[in-house]
């Protein structure tokens, strides 16, 4: 406490309030909503959190240290924070004035006019100038008089038709989005794969592994067993978790275990500019995949095709995300023999309606590598490079907290400083534990971003307990 009690932000006699009563939430809300007003963000952020600790449904300590880390640049933690706020049918104004900062940062300005208009139905005498003025092309214009229309307008000259307008075609029903000459018939289809890699490849992830195998593996090599039991061949499972952990990876080698056909798909392989075709793309998808059963289809960002429907602004995505609803039920074909993968680094923005049962109903968090996990890793990308005598135990615990991609990375490094010893010596040089360790330096680990928005879902938007996993593993006791 004493931090923030020495800020120059605070006037004295709310200083020596806070002194003699540093356990007054109001008072500790108050005066971080003071040194909010003068800039010292720091400090509000941590008056706050203060806050929150003696009353975690404080709104106003909420929606100020939202409002503190939207100002401080950490504009990933403020949106978990008011997405959590929106959501209430109470939510304050404030916090649909912050929502629309948020997107219109993020470079989504329709989506910022809609949370700003609902801030002013909220409170009709908040108005924020600045930000109406970026919004005015998105806003509903004013109320104006109209001149009359001419009887007969007549028609417009081919200079001064739209190309980007969206034009619709009675015979055929098919609404055209801008540019393109002819909608497609139908996408190319895409050939599985056969992965080679297996588990043996995927250094640690134990846990997962385990998951896999008695959803996904164990059914494939005992059918019966299964069968007596009333369980299918086949099902989704949903991995989440930091960037660069293996979650790609660990699908493709899923695939080569029971040697499986693999089908990865991408936005670019869905998304289309005209109207149906995205769906039509989708259902193309799962029918190539049921049609070489048994067969592993992987969505990688999974949540770019399954993002929250509320979120959606035209029908266009709704339909999408209906269309893989109805994909994953199997409704008029089964997907019995059809194993469904998906990744994403963003599960709380995935649509609910994804998580239920026969559908992704294994939900599991893929971590960093635990330090056994890490040492096999070092292991397997080392294989077949000259290296030296080296201690990958110690190696492992010099790389706390780094993902697979990371100490790939680490080892990109060392191998790019050898080489320039080697084309300098005219010889091969064989990699040390100390070239190693000198590249741990230089890399550092890229997920600790990620950790402090899931750290926030995990606290302030886990009502199911979905992220429990997340909590556990960041040694954090709800």
């Amino acid at each position: 406490m004493s931090d923030y009690l020495d800020s120059s932000a605070i006037p004295p006699e709310l200083r020596a309030a806070l002194r003699h009563s540093p356990d007054n939430t109001p008072l500790l809300v108050h005066v971080a909503d003071t040194v909010l007003k003068a800039g010292a963000f720091t400090e509000a952020a941590a008056m706050f959190k203060r806050a929150l600790a003696l009353d975690p449904a404080n709104i106003g300590a909420r929606l100020g240290l939202a409002t503190a880390f939207f100002q401080q640049g950490k504009h990933s933690a403020a949106l978990v924070m008011v997405e959590d706020m929106v959501k209430q049918p109470d939510a304050p104004a404030r916090a649909w004035l912050l929502n629309s900062h948020l997107a219109l940062h993020a470079g989504e300005p329709r989506l910022a006019a809609r949370h700003y208009l609902k801030a002013r139905e909220a409170d009709p005498l908040l108005v924020d100038a600045a930000l109406e003025q970026d919004l005015a092309p998105h806003l509903p214009a004013r109320p104006s008089p109209r001149p009359p229309a001419p009887a007969s307008p007549p028609p417009p000259a081919d200079d001064d038709i739209n190309p980007y307008a969206a034009e619709s075609s009675p015979e055929s029903g098919r609404e055209r989005l801008p540019s393109g000459d002819l909608p497609p018939e139908a996408s190319p289809a895409m050939e599985p794969e056969r992965p080679e890699l297996t588990f043996a490849d995927v250094g640690g992830m134990d846990r997962v592994k385990e998951e896999v195998r008695m959803k996904i593996i164990l059914p494939l090599r005992q059918p019966e067993l299964f069968k007596a039991y009333g369980k299918k061949v086949g099902g989704g499972i949903l991995m989440y978790g930091p960037p660069g952990c293996g979650k790609t990876f660990l699908a493709r080698a899923t695939a080569g275990e029971v040697k499986a056909g693999f089908l990865a798909v991408g936005i670019s392989d869905v998304l289309d500019m005209w109207i149906g075709q995205s769906e039509k793309n989708l259902h193309g998808l799962f029918e190539q995949a049921r049609s070489h059963r048994p067969c592993v289809l992987f969505f990688d960002e999974v949540d770019a095709l399954g993002a929250n429907r509320t979120d959606m602004l035209k029908s266009g995505g709704r339909q999408i995300i209906n269309q893989f609803l109805s994909e994953l039920d199997g409704v008029t074909t089964s997907n019995e023999g059809v194993l469904i993968l998906a990744a994403t680094n963003a599960p709380w923005h995935l649509d609910p309606a994804f998580r239920r049962p026969g559908r992704f109903d294994r939900i599991l968090f893929v971590p960093p590598p635990d330090t056994a996990a890490r040492a096999a890793i070092f292991r397997l990308l080392l294989k077949g490079k000259p290296v030296a005598e080296i201690d990958f135990d110690a190696l492992a615990k010099k790389t706390d907290g780094y993902s697979g991609a990371d100490l790939k990375a680490v080892i990109d490094v060392a191998v790019e400083e050898k080489l320039r010893e080697a084309m300098k010596a005219g010889a091969v040089q064989p990699l040390t534990g100390r070239d190693l360790l000198e590249a741990v330096k230089r890399q550092k680990p890229t997920v600790r971003d990620w950790f402090e928005t899931a750290r926030n879902h995990a606290l302030y938007a886990n009502q199911s307990g979905l992220y429990d996993d997340i909590l556990a593993y960041l040694n954090i006791k709800k």
